[in-house]
């Protein structure tokens, strides 16, 4: 492809010859000839000078005369430039419609168009909208719903009464819909489980990663709303409701009943304490441990605290150690002097 048609494909703005051919998108360091690379950050802009790439797609803002004369395509947000670029040269391939006579399915609502592999097993009275796809070795409970437009992964477990929204994607080896963490001692000290009788809406456009657990509400519903997304390996338990358009990172755990705001950001390893209220828009850096409500902000450590004042706590334990010599030093003196003034014969 011409780079001046992926410029207009981009909406950007050419600088340097239309007639380049480009053949594929690669990072700065692994670039080839015939390959376009794509820079956000002027930081990465002298890794040009190294680079073969045959032109760049260019954040706008940015130094061009630091490019050394490599043809660009200047646009207003590069990194978002790069879906339609690897939606372009790498494009999906799509699964043969059908369903297989290999898959094991007991319900008649099953929408049109949909791709259904060997080994799906769909129980009673569930429900596949149009144009879902469903991998091998997946199973889908008795009465859940899987809106149009959803692709569910191998191995993926979805329980009983579990409604998934429109375009929504879950990788391999999640479980949705498992029983919710809930147990009382009896007079005997003996644990008792409570069942778990409510169920788990996904709303449209969610992603969900390998291995997530999504525990199905004690009573009532886990609400995963609308754009959110949640990396591999995260736990998040019974009757937790997670805001529109929220990012969270591997390995976090959410505990019951927590209510997570809107465009709340995670970073890897979060934990957060049963029935924490977390606001809009709260960011938590990686191993942030939430014990309990939290404002509108940026937050690190356990239990977490505001940013800076982690970042000012981090930096004064590096003295730690020179400061406890310096108060040893200072108690020793302390001590010489009150034993000279209660001992003034000694002097």
């Amino acid at each position: 492809m011409k780079l001046g048609e992926i410029a207009k494909i981009l909406d950007g703005r050419l600088n340097g010859s239309p007639d380049i051919d480009i053949t594929g998108v690669a990072e700065i360091k692994r670039a080839a000839s015939g390959d376009i690379t794509f820079v956000s950050k002027k930081e990465y802009l002298p890794e040009l000078k190294h680079s073969k790439a045959s032109a760049v797609v260019l954040q706008e803002g940015l130094d061009e005369k630091d490019l050394i004369g490599k043809p660009s395509v200047i646009v207003k947000n590069s990194y978002l430039s790069l879906i339609p670029l690897l939606k372009l040269f790498y494009p999906v391939r799509g699964d043969s419609k059908g369903i297989s006579p290999q898959s094991l399915i007991k319900t008649k609502n099953i929408g049109k168009d949909v791709t259904i592999h060997p080994f799906v097993c769909i129980e009673d009275n569930a429900e596949v909208g149009d144009s879902v796809v469903i991998y091998p070795f997946t199973y889908i409970g008795k009465d859940s719903r899987i809106a149009e437009g959803s692709i569910v992964y191998s191995n993926v477990s979805i329980y009983h009464n579990v409604i998934v929204g429109k375009n929504v994607i879950i990788h391999s080896g999640a479980i949705i819909g498992s029983d919710g963490f809930g147990f009382v001692k009896d007079d005997n000290g003996i644990y008792q489980k409570i069942p778990q009788v409510g169920n788990v809406i996904i709303e449209d456009d969610v992603e969900i990663g390998a291995n997530v657990c999504i525990d199905r509400a004690t009573l009532g519903s886990t609400i995963i709303k609308k754009g959110v997304k949640i990396d591999n390996l995260v736990q998040i338990a019974h009757n937790v409701i997670i805001g529109d358009n929220t990012v969270i990172a591997g390995q976090t755990g959410i505990s019951g009943s927590c209510n997570i705001g809107k465009g709340v950001v995670m970073g890897g390893q979060v934990g957060i304490a049963d029935h924490s209220n977390v606001d809009d828009g709260v960011i938590l850096a990686g191993r942030a441990g939430v014990t309990g409500d939290l404002e509108a902000g940026i937050y690190s450590g356990i239990p977490a605290i505001e940013h800076n004042k982690w970042k000012r706590i981090q930096a004064g334990l590096t003295k730690l150690p020179e400061l406890i010599k310096k108060v040893r030093e200072l108690k020793r003196r302390l001590e010489k002097s009150e034993s000279r003034s209660q001992n003034p014969e000694k002097t």
